[in-house]
């Protein structure tokens, strides 16, 4: 088992932690992958009620082992991160970050951690701004960055042996200044040719590990069902024994069922009259709906106007033919402004119009979702005022003055 959790720590500390040591103690791995596999939605409490020190669980780590395998597709997230990169790239995604199902509804069985105090709310600010200053310097960053690389491909454009590129990338033009680099680049394509080999022969042998799987899972059903069948005998059989020693049981019985009776009756005159003054009181309702001045009637039906135009928009976008969204990454390839090419992003260098990304189908895409968000927003900035004003109503002796 412990080695199980070391594998672990190891594979996910490359994906969401960087760098990993093995001097790290054993309670921190395993709250680190805990925390990673809560995180990509696995549900299984079984995994999370084991002990911190390694000492049991090597099946349940089997089954989140084989999860990942499954579901965020461990493999191919380390192959892609692993990948040499002789390329200049950039990522491009145009996908709705929307929850994954699995994530939803699944906050009953947290991991070990937590807010044990409630958290300020200025702390909140401070973080917030700190977020937003560390998001700006990082635009900035890349700014810097995207205007070196034009200089790069636009200096060395006509040097590239194949046409299509035109010119170097970062890699390329390093080779080019320091020639003796070629043999540490060698190094790392030799060890990515070994992983993809690896992963070639994990594929054919992979049908013969889920057949395995197929059988733990079996025994897991098998043992749950087990458990639960000798649980409800144990039931079955106590409670015989807890109506035997109880002699006054059918007289008890009886009284039970005359006091249901008369609360039934007594729930139907109720019902009765609920619904007799419910429906004079909407009659009185309608009465004074109809004497309400034209002024609030028309603002209320201004309201509601917008909100149908904001859902109509969403419903137009829905209802739009849908577009292959554009994720994943990309090589940046220069293109001059003279009319037979276009500025864009080249996932490949085939020649083929389907196979380019243009940059400014990018921003487009990347706009519309930006329109859409802020309609997002103002409707849920509307919804927390019309809240705040509804809760400082209720408030006695205190003024709330809006900002």
């Amino acid at each position: 088992s412990l080695d199980f959790w070391r594998l672990l720590y190891a594979l996910l500390k490359q994906i969401h932690g960087g760098k990993w040591t093995e001097s790290d103690a054993t309670d921190n791995q395993i709250r680190f992958v805990k925390s990673v596999l809560w995180y990509h939605g696995y549900g299984r409490p079984e995994l999370y009620w084991l002990p911190s020190d390694g000492s049991a669980g090597s099946r349940e780590l089997l089954l989140a082992f084989s999860w990942l395998l499954h579901r965020p597709s461990l493999l191919e997230q380390l192959l892609a991160r692993n990948r040499v990169k002789t390329g200049d790239e950039t990522s491009v995604c145009t996908c709705e970050d929307d929850l994954p199902i699995s994530q939803k509804g699944t906050t009953g069985i947290a991991p070990e951690c937590g807010l044990e105090d409630r958290v300020d709310v200025r702390y909140l600010q401070w973080l917030n701004g700190r977020l937003r200053f560390q998001w700006r310097s990082l635009h900035a960053q890349h700014q810097e960055q995207c205007k070196l690389l034009h200089k790069i491909h636009l200096f060395t454009s006509g040097s590239h042996m194949d046409q299509i590129l035109g010119h170097f990338s970062v890699t390329e033009t390093d080779l080019v200044r320091q020639p003796e680099n070629y043999k540490q680049l060698l190094q790392l394509l030799e060890s990515e040719t070994m992983q993809l080999e690896a992963f070639l022969q994990w594929k054919q042998l992979e049908p013969v590990y889920w057949r395995w799987m197929e059988t733990v899972l079996d025994n897991v059903a098998e043992e749950g069902n087990v458990c639960e069948s000798q649980d409800a005998h144990v039931e079955k059989r106590e409670l015989p024994k807890a109506t035997s020693c109880c002699p006054w049981a059918d007289s008890l019985t009886g009284q039970i069922d005359r006091l249901s009776r008369d609360l039934m009756t007594l729930h139907d005159q109720l019902h009765k009259l609920v619904t007799h003054r419910k429906a004079a009181w909407c009659e009185k309702v309608k009465t004074r709906k109809e004497e309400l001045q034209k002024e609030g009637f028309s603002a209320t039906a201004r309201k509601i106007q917008e909100s149908v135009e904001l859902k109509l928009l969403d419903l137009a976008h829905l209802c739009a033919p849908k577009k292959p969204k554009m994720h994943g990454s990309c090589r940046l390839v220069f293109r001059s402004k003279h009319p037979a090419s276009k500025t864009g992003l080249g996932r490949s260098v085939s020649k083929e119009p389907a196979s380019a990304v243009s940059a400014t189908e990018v921003i487009r895409e990347l706009q519309m979702r930006e329109a859409s968000l802020e309609r997002e927003l103002k409707q849920l900035q509307e919804e927390c005022r019309q809240r705040l004003d509804e809760i400082a109503e209720g408030l006695d002796g205190v003024i709330c003055i809006s900002p």
